[in-house]
């Protein structure tokens, strides 16, 4: 008879405050991580403590969430630690103790118990997948291995600090028009739904045709009114619907990217955007130690755009047939002519890593540069666009009332 195996249920681990006494009835207290309160009770009374109180700290889903500047914290952290001689794993203790996040100071309490438990720094960070990327276990593999760790998390930290302000760049570049366009759709609805209506009963008093203008504002504002809602459900399911598509399919994904990457001023940004990237992990990584085609394939998943990636499977598939970077490169026809002879140069002279590094500077310079031309232009551009929305509608309204004070 077959066997049925369930799905183990996915423990929420909290951080829990207690206070207790001790055996010699001093008051005691600290912090605990576990699932429930019985377990904190449980531990506490096989330490000879009796409990007074215990309180859960975080919130109803857990630890919380770790974000990637806590990661480049911890990097920069141990890298700190290690250079001042601190063994590693009175390091991890340390550094655990000093962070905010209890989730990630959760972790780091794993990776400490999975040092002492004898695993080395790298393997302990390759059991968490979800916060320490390929190139992350890797780099700190190749520290260990050189004795070198120190530096290695230092040029980590360096890395992610870098490539965070980037992707902080293209953010402020795609999220400032969007705020710009939902500023301008909120205000005219707004008007729309709240303030027309009330001119509108006005202008039924007249008895007076109206001027077509004002007919055609009465009738958006009709519209409006009668199916807002429908129009802001449609948005949503809009927006839900492109996410689900481009998770489930990468043709459709892959169209969406290169449809970005197509967009006036903002396609420039992101396309340079991505290529700083690959050039800076690709450079960060090669330069650790790492060989060439495994530097690319962790290159590959930093560009965050979906024709770049699949470029970078064909360079490295090249580069793993013996071509040349720079001729596997231009053969895709994806990457600028400029990047493309600064890594022919780097190659010829045997200074590749150096090279991409100043491709990647050149490149986030372009977006910083680019990033603060379109804040620029898009101010005055907000004010010019709300001052036609708004005004329109403010004279449609006001023109059957100058109308008649010309009348008389």
């Amino acid at each position: 008879m077959a066997t049925l195996h369930k799905t183990p249920k996915r423990v929420v681990m909290h951080r829990w405050h207690w206070r207790g006494k001790n055996l010699r009835g001093e008051t005691v207290s600290g912090e605990l991580v576990a699932a429930d309160a019985t377990e904190v009770r449980k531990e506490l009374a096989r330490q000879k403590i009796i409990v007074k109180r215990v309180t859960r700290k975080t919130g109803l889903f857990g630890l919380g969430r770790i974000r990637s500047r806590d990661v480049t914290l911890f990097a920069r952290q141990m890298a700190t630690m290690i250079r001042a001689g601190i063994p590693l794993l009175q390091a991890c203790r340390v550094v655990a103790e000093t962070l905010k996040n209890p989730a990630m100071r959760n972790l780091v309490e794993n990776l400490a118990n999975d040092i002492s438990a004898g695993a080395s720094f790298s393997e302990a960070l390759s059991r968490h997948p979800a916060r320490f990327d390929r190139m992350f276990i890797a780099m700190v593999a190749a520290g260990e291995q050189a004795g070198a760790l120190d530096r290695m998390l230092e040029r980590i930290a360096s890395y992610r600090e870098k490539i965070e302000t980037l992707k902080g760049r293209i953010r402020k570049a795609l999220y400032y028009p969007t705020a710009v366009i939902a500023v301008g759709i909120g205000v005219t609805a707004l008007l729309l739904i709240k303030v027309v209506p009330q001119f509108e009963s006005l202008f039924a008093s007249f008895g007076a045709d109206l001027p077509a203008f004002t007919r055609m504002t009465i009738h958006l504002s009709e519209l409006a009114q009668a199916y807002w809602w429908q129009a802001i459900l449609a948005m949503i399911a809009a927006g839900f619907l492109l996410k689900h598509l481009a998770s489930r399919s990468d043709t459709f994904a892959y169209r969406l990217h290169a449809l970005l990457l197509r967009l006036p001023v903002l396609g420039n940004i992101v396309d340079k955007g991505s290529i700083a990237r690959f050039s800076r992990t690709l450079a960060t990584t090669f330069s650790a130690g790492i060989p060439l085609v495994e530097a690319l394939e962790t290159a590959t998943g930093a560009t965050g755009n979906r024709v770049h990636q699949r470029a970078l499977t064909n360079i490295r598939e090249d580069v793993g047939n013996g071509q040349q970077l720079n001729f596997a490169m231009r053969r895709t026809r994806v990457f600028p002519i400029m990047a493309v002879q600064m890594v022919s140069i780097g190659e010829e002279a045997g200074e590749l890593e150096t090279m991409l590094d100043k491709v990647a500077e050149f490149y986030e310079e372009e977006v910083d540069n680019q990033v603060d031309a379109l804040t620029s232009l898009l101010e005055p551009l907000i004010i010019v666009v709300l001052g036609v929305l708004v005004g329109g509608l403010v004279t449609s309204m006001y023109l059957p009332i100058f109308q008649m004070g010309s009348a008389i």
